[in-house]
């Protein structure tokens, strides 16, 4: 895996105009077709106003390219690793898989779907914001994508993670009302312990969560929905039970699949655990799952 730790390419604007900081090994930095695509992507971000539709992003053919490999082999694996719920999402909201949407486009599917819309980001996103937007039906969104040498893999989110991962949740009401929760959580937290708290929470569930189905594992997390190489890998993770204590003080490494994986036992235990969590989190319970934790660790 690629060595690089941070989960977006930190992005800067100056009188040069905006520039995508790639780490050395990412597997674009050496094309410079390819960095001056990402910065003019960025760029749109960064002067994108809010309660405008999100800008048009013009694509390369090579990108239309990786767009139709990766939701070909995607699907596939779906199939018969995916969540019930998930496929469901896939079949209400008909994401094109032979050409790149905008997100207008997206929007367009979406929100009468379950009220959700899409708007763009350059980069990284403050937790308080990315999150608490939720609460409003509103994902913030990158619309890069990956570099066409590795079209199965992507150090970073990349549009393919935002609207194949997230977007085929969101077209189903009860994922959408996940995060809708989600989003009341973190806003409704104040100290940045607890709201860090929330989102490893977020992380192991509706990233990285996988869930058991007539008696297999399949997944509902957006970050494995996305991840041709980590979706399969599933199963060979430490699989352990929901436990929102344990959940809220995992550590994980973005560079690496993830070792450890929370599996429910069906969707109805994800809205009973995770989405309660998310309904009743307060700075209080925190610190009482904390200090719950911390006895257990020091025993």
């Amino acid at each position: 895996m690629f060595e690089e730790a941070k989960l977006y390419a930190p992005v800067t604007r100056s009188q040069d105009g905006v520039t995508v900081h790639l780490a050395a090994d990412h597997p674009g930095a050496v094309d410079p077709e390819y960095r001056a695509r990402r910065n003019a992507i960025a760029a749109l971000a960064m002067d994108w106003q809010p309660g405008t539709p999100p800008p048009i992003a013009t694509y390369t053919d090579a990108e239309q390219e990786v767009w139709r490999i990766a939701c070909a082999e995607l699907r596939k694996l779906h199939q018969r690793l995916a969540c019930a719920a998930y496929l469901q999402g896939r079949e209400r909201l008909q994401l094109p898989e032979d050409r790149i949407p905008q997100l207008v486009e997206v929007n367009e599917m979406l929100r009468p779907l379950t009220g959700f819309q899409y708007v763009p980001a350059a980069g990284l996103v403050p937790l308080r914001d990315f999150y608490g937007l939720l609460a409003d039906g509103i994902f913030h969104s990158t619309q890069y994508i990956r570099h066409h040498s590795v079209p199965l893999y992507t150090p970073e989110p990349d549009l393919i993670h935002e609207v194949i991962g997230h977007g085929n949740c969101l077209a189903n009401e009860r994922f959408a009302t996940l995060y809708r929760l989600a989003g009341q959580a973190a806003r409704r937290v104040e100290t940045t312990e607890a709201l860090e708290f929330v989102s490893k929470v977020f992380w192991f569930s509706l990233e990285f969560g996988v869930v058991r189905e007539h008696g297999e594992v399949r997944t509902y997390g957006a970050g494995l929905l996305s991840s041709y190489g980590e979706i399969q890998q599933i199963e060979a993770a430490d699989l352990r039970p929901l436990n929102i204590g344990r959940m809220g003080v995992q550590t994980y490494d973005i560079t690496h699949y993830q070792p450890v994986l929370f599996c429910a036992n069906g969707f109805d235990e994800i809205e009973d655990v995770v989405g309660v969590f998310f309904a009743d989190v307060d700075d209080d319970m925190v610190q009482h799952l904390l200090q719950d934790a911390a006895h257990v660790t020091g025993r």
